[in-house]
C-alpha cells in the first residue's frame, strides 16, 4: 500500500503510527464501530470475521505485513467485519487524521487502496460470479 511513496512521507506515516499489542481474542476492530484508522500486523496472526445474519464467517487469517481497516483512511462508515488477535500480536496503528495529509501529496495511494479492496472482494465471490 505504500510502495510509491518518497522516503518523507513513509516517515511521516511512521511517526504517526502507535504501537500496540494484543492478546489471543482480544478484539482490535469490531463490525458495526465507525473506524478511525487502519492497522499494519508486525506480529503475529488476526482472524477477520463478519458476522452475517446472526452467523459469524470467517473471512481471512492475516499475518506480519498484511494490512486492515484501511478504508478507514479514507471514509467514516460502521466497520464492516470485526478482527480479532488469534496469538500474541503486534500492529502498528494509523489514524485517518494523520494519513489524510500523505494522501493529498499521494492521491495514487487512495486508488491503489480501493483496487486492493475490490480485488480482495472478487476472492470471496464464487467462480462463476468473477466473470
Amino acid at each position: 500500500m505504500f510502495e510509491d511513496l518518497d522516503q518523507k512521507s513513509l516517515e511521516a506515516i511512521a511517526n504517526a503510527a502507535v504501537e500496540q499489542n494484543y492478546q489471543p481474542g482480544q478484539e482490535i476492530v469490531r463490525q458495526g464501530d465507525t473506524g478511525v484508522g487502519a492497522f499494519i500486523i508486525r506480529s503475529g496472526k488476526v482472524e477477520v470475521v463478519q458476522d452475517r445474519d446472526g452467523t459469524q464467517t470467517k473471512l481471512a487469517t492475516l499475518g506480519p505485513g498484511d494490512v486492515f481497516g484501511e478504508m478507514a483512511l479514507l471514509d467514516e462508515f460502521p466497520r464492516s467485519a470485526t478482527v480479532r488477535a488469534v496469538e500474541p500480536t503486534t500492529a502498528l496503528g494509523i489514524q485517518r487524521w494523520h494519513f489524510r495529509g500523505i494522501l493529498e501529496s499521494h492521491p495514487q495511494i487512495a486508488l491503489a487502496m480501493l483496487t486492493r479492496r475490490v480485488r480482495n472482494a472478487e476472492h470471496m465471490l464464487p467462480e462463476a460470479a468473477r466473470h
